[in-house]
């Protein structure tokens, strides 16, 4: 899986629990009877999606610096200026 910054993972984590959260609340108090287990529903899934993203946040690991990108270091010190040969 793709690396997912750390900040990224947690803003969504917050947010999928947020709106669990306030989904059960209105599932279980406010919804009228016809639509409450399909809102409470929902919210279980918000909750679920927030434990996946709070999982990749803990389990990754730390982002490594793309070797391809790095210079490479000349083996003869005759290149650099001010090197003794």
């Amino acid at each position: 899986m793709r690396y997912i910054s750390p900040v990224k993972a947690k803003v969504l984590a917050m947010l999928f629990y947020g709106t669990g959260t306030i989904g059960i609340a209105v599932g279980l108090g406010l919804a009228p009877p016809q639509v409450t287990m399909i809102i409470t529903l929902m919210a279980v899934i918000n909750i679920g999606l927030g434990a996946f993203f709070t999982y990749i946040m803990l389990t990754q690991e730390e982002r490594s610096p793309d070797k391809r990108k790095r210079k490479k270091r000349r083996e003869s010190g005759r290149d650099e200026p001010g090197g003794k040969k």
